[in-house]
């Protein structure tokens, strides 16, 4: 059934004919979907669409199921290529519009990365269930999921992990989820921290990278530590924050983390704190700090222990340290006042250097936008501290993700169509082909590690680069144009063909009125007309028929007479920024797409609008 907070939500936001005309349903399985000319509706939903998407939001429930099962589909931006890609958040308030952030927040993500996958994200409204009951949800929603994977490609977030993705493979297949286990041929992302072993390799960049900084008047009193006196913060020991301890001791050993907390408070001491005790113990019991107080700390004399306590996890930001790593699940960690509820507020922070972001931060809201450079112009600007943004830093596990399917399972490991949706005869199918999955799980983690170190180390130095070529720019404004730029560039080698949409087609015979109406009916701004040999003879738009409507009735005038011969038209193969000058110099709004004499699509820019070409392409500046 629809989960009840759910139906709460879309009944007070939806009407009713909304419902009627929009829902589809299949075998229990229902489906709301909105598309990017749904304005009213996407507002509705908490999502103000813009030139970047979003392509599709999707409602989807399991009306057959006794247990609530159903969330949203969030599919942004497709201009990097298909599929999207995104985790699956499970948490109990989720609403469309908090996905749609996290949506955009990957579709600049997965282009920061250079990876050839959209942004996406998906959300499961639910609270607290049991084991059982949570692995039966993963299950029906992968089968709701199963309707999109042409375009959404799952992982885990929070909420999720690489076992459900695990379940949500059975369902689907082994190229329709990501962050498998190794059984799968997966790279096991939250085991491996590849979040948070990236978030140490921006560390180790950004150390070389910052002296460069030195130029710009708010850096100029900079004083870099020796690596022996590195000193790092993680607020929030837990999937990123731990890992990215683990991998500071292995990249940076000199370096010491003096500071973590999670949501039972605090501990910190300038000495370093004994980083292989608590992530064992995290790996243990998941929290940390109140765990080791009781069982190291609160026996030992006051003042015997130089690690100071505390239950108040916010307070960890009132610490200095060179570095500062966010990783709780707390987008507004910093504020420059109380009103936005942040972790802590500019006038109560310690004294860092640096920021590296390894929470998700990001938000297209207007609001947020403005907070966030309100905070950026008084710590970045005033008081010289760089922030590296998050999607720059923390891509490690799209990264190591987007290897299970850049590299495809071969044909002769993929599940058979009829083994899937029964776990015991996939378990078998896995178990038979143990060593030949465990050998291309590590192919794929090789190329993972390879692009991981690569692309960050490149984020690292772009994002510095743009710094200092401007002194007013911002670092989350430099971070979107780093991202800006990859789907520019990706845009540019695309072709007709890759973005073309269906045209409708008539005959030379055909009425003008049956041409009217199919041009009332759909929307489209062009209709290809065809001789008797299905070659392109010409085209219609309304302005044909306004002009032969003027010059007498048209009910019995056939399209021959009164189509535009002299067609303007796309090649296959053509560039879409050659399309797009095309379109404007004889001021059209749309073209077919012919090889040959035969129409294979239709370009509009209508089209181009909603792949942000307009915006991106012509905008050569960025």
């Amino acid at each position: 059934m629809i989960p009840k907070r759910m139906e709460e939500f879309l009944r007070s936001q939806l009407p009713e004919p909304t419902w009627k005309s929009r829902l589809v349903q299949e075998d229990g399985k229902c489906f709301l979907d909105f598309g990017p000319t749904d304005i009213d509706r996407l507002k509705r939903l908490g999502i103000e669409a813009d030139h970047l998407g979003p392509k599709l939001v999707a409602c989807l429930w399991d009306e057959q199921s006794d247990l609530e099962i159903g969330g949203y589909l969030v599919v942004d931006n497709l201009a990097m290529g298909r599929p999207s890609m995104g985790g699956i958040r499970m948490l109990p308030d989720i609403t469309p519009g908090a996905i749609f952030n996290l949506a955009r927040g990957m579709t600049l993500k997965n282009a920061a990365a250079n990876l050839p996958y959209g942004g996406g994200k998906a959300g499961i409204v639910c609270g607290s269930v049991s084991r059982e009951q949570h692995n039966k949800i993963i299950g029906r929603f992968a089968r709701l999921l199963y309707r999109y994977r042409d375009i959404y490609l799952p992982g885990p977030d929070v909420g999720t992990n690489d076992a459900d993705m695990r379940l949500i493979a059975v369902e689907n297949g082994l190229d329709n989820a990501l962050s498998k286990p190794v059984e799968m041929g997966g790279n096991r992302i939250d085991r491996l921290g590849a979040a948070g072993g990236g978030l140490i390799i921006a560390l180790d960049a950004l150390i070389h990278e910052m002296p460069r900084l030195l130029q710009l008047p708010h850096f100029s009193h900079l004083k870099l530590p020796p690596h022996d006196q590195v000193t790092i913060l993680i607020q929030g020991f837990g999937a990123v924050g731990a890992q990215a301890a683990k991998h500071l001791c292995q990249l940076l050993p000199a370096a010491r983390v003096v500071g973590i907390s999670d949501v039972s408070g605090y501990l910190y001491t300038e000495s370093g704190l004994p980083i292989d005790q608590l992530y064992n113990l995290w790996e243990k019991q998941g929290l940390v700090i109140t765990p080791y107080y009781q069982s190291t700390l609160a026996s030992l004399p006051m003042g015997a222990s130089k690690i100071k306590y505390s239950n108040a996890p916010d307070d960890l930001l009132r610490e200095s340290a060179f570095c500062l790593i966010p990783a709780a699940p707390i987008a507004n960690y910093l504020g420059t006042d109380s009103s936005s509820m942040p972790s802590i507020t500019t006038h109560n922070m310690g004294s860092w250097n640096l920021i590296i972001e390894g929470a998700n931060t990001y938000s297209p809201v207007h609001e947020r936008k403005l907070l966030r450079q309100k905070m950026e112009r008084e710590v970045y600007r005033t008081r010289g501290i760089l922030i590296a943004p998050d999607y720059l830093v923390n891509s490690g596990g799209v990264i190591y993700a987007a290897q299970e399917h850049l590299i495809k399972t071969p044909t002769h490991l993929r599940i058979p169509d009829d083994r899937l949706g029964h776990a015991e005869l996939v378990d078998d199918w896995l178990s038979e082909h143990k060593t030949d999955l465990d050998s291309f799980a590590e192919t794929r983690l090789r190329a993972a590690e390879k692009a991981r170190e690569e692309v960050i180390r490149r984020n690292m130095h772009e994002l510095v680069d743009l710094l200092i070529s401007d002194s007013d720019m911002l670092p989350s404004e430099a971070a979107e144009r780093i991202s800006i730029r990859r789907i520019t560039s990706r845009e540019k080698n695309r072709t007709a063909e890759d973005i073309m949409e269906s045209i409708i087609t008539l005959q030379t015979t055909d009425s003008v009125p049956r041409a009217a109406q199919l041009l009332v009916e759909t929307g489209c701004p062009i209709l290809a007309v065809l001789n008797s040999r299905s070659e392109l003879a010409g085209v219609v738009t309304n302005w044909d028929i306004t002009n032969a409507a003027s010059k007498g009735p048209i009910e019995k005038t056939s399209l021959d007479q009164i189509m535009t011969r002299q067609v303007v038209s796309a090649c296959p193969d053509e560039a879409i920024l050659d399309i797009v000058r095309k379109l404007e110099h004889y001021e059209i709004s749309a073209m077919p797409v012919v090889e040959g004499r035969h129409v294979k699509g239709m370009i509009s820019t209508d089209i181009l609008s909603r792949r942000s070409l307009f915006k991106l392409l012509q905008s050569q500046s960025i």
